[in-house]
């Protein structure tokens, strides 16, 4: 057998992170060996009334035990697995309580935690000392402590015996401290690691978090999409005519740079969204506001100051929308303002009907979407085709409108219709959110 490979659980270094783990657990049961010593004492030496005393031992049971069904308790433990043992512990779930089993777990691991680190410190105070002396004697350290002794059938003469018996205690606390401290690794998972509960919560809050990501992509493609747009015409518009109207260049320049500033405004908002603290917390928003349907006259504007005709309805008053639906809504005409730009002729016909009563999208819903305490934000863009119809014109756009729709629970349709591209998009309001 290869004495390296013999050698090697004992100068790892995680067996020696994993024996620091094994002396904190001795330390964490140093303060409960002291007091039960002390009721020792007392109980043997019948000073004090027995009956006293076993009222205190049931109290200092009872107190001594809530450490070990503590949350605290538990993410200590997990905290000192992750960094002394190399364990991969997720970290507990929080505002999650941990139920039942996993205190449970969690106490039994602290309890088998404090009495096998309890019985490596004992090893090593006390067995430790005595193999290094029997080494020491070879050399002529400590002999005359060691000639005064006898341990079985070995005393001071036996100082080649007394030697090998000190390297075979060195070597078999090494590969104790070696063997706890892998079986302790392994056992981790187990008792330490998430409950169903917890597993469920952080799968839930990974859902979240890729549900924000991807809203966050929508709203950057959305807006930094229509502003290449719109800069891509205005900036051919005003090559063309630089020579014959410098006053529609300068025009077209100007509402190239408006436009960019309105993209690096949202594109700083998304960014400040996605950027992380360092202690875990989002940082804050950048200091764009979030677009709404309020500035739909500013984006039919800055459209039709691109070259693309837009004729714009809006029926009802769009300040009376919730600002989730008044949000998705400005997005939605946004890509579809963008979609014929890119792909389709003018003019744009754009309606926005926001009805006074609750009515129903043009196709069958839920019995609950339909039902008397809901209203519908209508939204229709249709222009002319700009060559073969193809069905899935917009790309990634619309795939980013049909889920904001679906998001919140309405309809959309796009498609061809008789030599035109038409969208058309139905959001459920309910009554108690309206303005």
């Amino acid at each position: 057998m290869n004495p390296r490979a013999l050698i090697a659980p004992l100068v790892r270094p995680s067996t020696c992170r994993r024996g620091v783990f094994l002396l904190l657990g001795g330390v964490l049961a140093l303060p409960y060996v002291l007091l039960a010593g002390t009721f020792v004492q007392l109980l043997t030496r019948g000073e004090v009334p027995r009956l006293l005393v076993l009222a205190l031992v049931a109290v200092a049971a009872v107190i001594g035990a809530v450490p070990f069904f503590l949350d605290g308790s538990r993410a200590l433990e997990v905290a000192a697995a992750r960094a002394l043992l190399g364990v991969p512990l997720p970290e507990p779930a929080t505002g999650h309580p941990a139920d039942r089993e996993t205190r449970l777990r969690a106490a039994l691991w602290i309890a088998l935690h404090m009495t096998v680190g309890g019985a490596v410190m004992f090893a090593l105070i006390s067995a430790l000392p005595m193999a290094l002396s029997f080494i020491a004697q070879q050399f002529g350290i400590g002999t005359q402590l060691v000639a005064r002794q006898s341990w079985g059938p070995l005393d001071g003469r036996d100082t080649g015996w007394l030697t090998l018996t000190g390297v075979l205690m060195l070597l078999g606390l090494g590969y104790a401290v070696a063997g706890l401290g892998t079986l302790a690794a392994s056992m981790a998972p187990v008792l330490l690691g998430p409950s169903a509960g917890e597993q469920l919560a952080a799968l839930a809050a990974r859902a979240a978090r890729l549900a924000e990501r991807n809203r966050l992509a929508r709203e950057l493609h959305d807006s930094v999409g229509h502003a290449l747009t719109v800069a891509t015409l205005q900036a051919g518009a005003a090559r063309q005519l630089l020579d014959d109207d410098p006053e529609f260049a300068r025009r077209a320049l100007a509402a190239i740079e408006e436009t960019s500033r309105h993209a690096m405004d949202d594109l700083d908002h998304v960014l400040g969204l996605l950027r992380e603290t360092e202690d875990g917390a989002r940082a804050p928003a950048g200091t764009a506001p979030q677009r709404t349907l309020a500035q739909l006259d500013r984006l039919v504007a800055d459209t039709r100051a691109a070259g693309l005709p837009v004729e714009a309805r809006v029926d009802g008053g769009l300040a009376e929308l919730p600002p989730a639906v008044s949000r998705e809504g400005y997005r939605i005409v946004q890509e579809g303002l963008t979609n014929a730009a890119r792909y389709g002729r003018g003019p744009v016909r754009l309606r926005v009907d926001v009805p006074g009563e609750a009515t129903a999208p043009d196709r069958a819903e839920p019995a609950d979407a339909l039902s008397g305490s809901c209203r519908w934000l209508e939204i229709e863009v249709e222009n002319a085709l700009g060559g073969a119809a193809r069905p899935g014109r917009g790309g990634r756009g619309l795939d980013g409108m049909r889920e904001r729709v679906l998001l919140l629970g309405g309809r959309i349709t796009a498609g061809p219709d008789g030599g035109h591209w038409r969208v058309r998009v139905g959001l459920p309001v309910p009554r108690e959110e309206m303005r």
